[in-house]
């Protein structure tokens, strides 16, 4: 990985909701949940956000068709078969 498990951890939230409304979403710590799962510290993550299980296989899979998509498109324009 990139970047450390914790390197969104600390600093100010720019969620809209919390800045404006001062309330938590549905999304809020996602981006925090995610990081940590993405390192197998799956307990942290879910402790930021618990749909976190639910986010990051579709992220996944979202990343896996695109990267798909991706390839046929440059192999069409290389007109590699």
């Amino acid at each position: 990985m990139l970047l450390p498990a914790d390197f969104f951890d600390i600093g100010r939230s720019v969620c809209l909701s919390i800045t404006l409304f001062d309330q938590t979403c549905y999304g809020c710590g996602m981006t925090r949940a995610v990081q940590h799962a993405m390192h197998f510290d799956f307990k942290t993550a879910y402790a930021f956000n618990p749909l976190v299980g639910i986010v990051l296989p579709l992220l996944i899979l979202a990343w896996g068709m695109e990267f798909k998509r991706q390839i046929r498109i440059y192999k069409k324009n290389k007109g590699i078969k």
